[in-house]
């Protein structure tokens, strides 16, 4: 069978059900992070993202941005689990014919987000490649009490967003700030059910919450934040690398939330038993079943 078949989510399931687990691991593949045990408050995050020429950036672009953009999209990982990052790993994968200016403006952008960060780049290794491929291993922690995972959704809950969606190849996402003051905020002072970060597109990544959580949900096109380069409704639901976090409150921290005043977050939808699906209601209320789209590798 070609991977082109099979697809990106199902080489992953296939994956899992090879890969052993002891009891030091609360939560494996299937999230934004693994969940370590670490401390009798604290679990320690472990995530790793892969950026490559051509598929997450183009040779042309700015190295500093190309840099900073492979920790940040780490450091989102760790956000959508409620965590703190705090260290990190670099592997690249490195053309010959790359010049050291190049490199150092890489590491520059690499360094600038870590500093923003308090995250220690603590080693990594080198490579030699036909294109530019960077790896970014990130440890961070979360307490106990306040870890968020995709798969605690509950039928009820509300769905919101941290900000603007669509139109993300335009710059943002070489320049997004990971929301990791978002998700402390939230995750100080609301009990947050799930949550998740934006990277295949919003449409994607809110099935990977209702798939693990076993759920349907119901979303409001009047209330999508459309970027103002998003190119229309579309951009907004299926184009990727917006790194917003959706995530989901019960009602009633929904309305703590609204009551709050706090106008970063963004409610869009509500989450409906499993049967429902994945629906859109349009300006006019009619219902339309959401297509499965967004960012596949293969």
């Amino acid at each position: 069978m070609k991977l082109e078949k099979l697809g990106e989510f199902g080489l992953i399931e296939r994956f899992k059900k090879f890969i052993p687990l002891d009891s030091s691991v609360i939560k494996g593949t299937g999230d934004d992070c693994a969940v370590l045990e670490y401390s009798k408050d604290k679990y320690q995050l472990f995530t790793c993202d892969m950026i490559v020429e051509g598929v997450d950036f183009l040779p042309k672009e700015d190295p500093y941005l190309i840099g900073r953009k492979a920790v940040a999209i780490s450091v989102s990982d760790i956000a959508a689990c409620a965590g703190i990052p705090r260290h990190c790993v670099v592997s690249l994968g490195m053309p010959r014919n790359k010049t050291v200016e190049f490199v150092d403006k890489l590491l520059k952008g690499m360094l600038s987000i870590a500093r923003e960060f308090k995250i220690n780049l603590v080693g990594g290794d080198l490579s030699c490649s036909q294109r530019l491929v960077i790896d970014v291993s990130i440890l961070g922690l979360v307490q106990k009490s306040k870890l968020v995972l995709r798969s605690t959704a509950k039928v009820g809950d509300k769905i919101f967003v941290t900000g603007n969606l669509g139109g993300s190849i335009h710059s943002k996402h070489l320049k997004f700030t990971p929301r990791v003051k978002e998700s402390q905020y939230l995750a100080r002072n609301f009990k947050v059910n799930s949550m998740i970060d934006i990277s295949d597109g919003f449409i994607q990544d809110l099935r990977h919450i209702l798939y693990q959580s076993k759920a349907g949900a119901v979303i409001y096109e009047k209330m999508i934040p459309q970027s103002p380069k998003a190119k229309n409704l579309n951009d907004a639901l299926y184009s990727g690398e917006d790194f917003e976090l959706i995530f989901t409150l019960s009602a009633g921290e929904a309305k703590k939330l609204i009551l709050s005043g706090n106008k970063t977050f963004k409610m869009v939808g509500e989450v409906c038993s499993e049967k429902c699906g994945l629906v859109l209601v349009d300006k006019t209320g009619k219902k339309n079943k959401l297509a499965d789209k967004g960012f596949k590798h293969f």
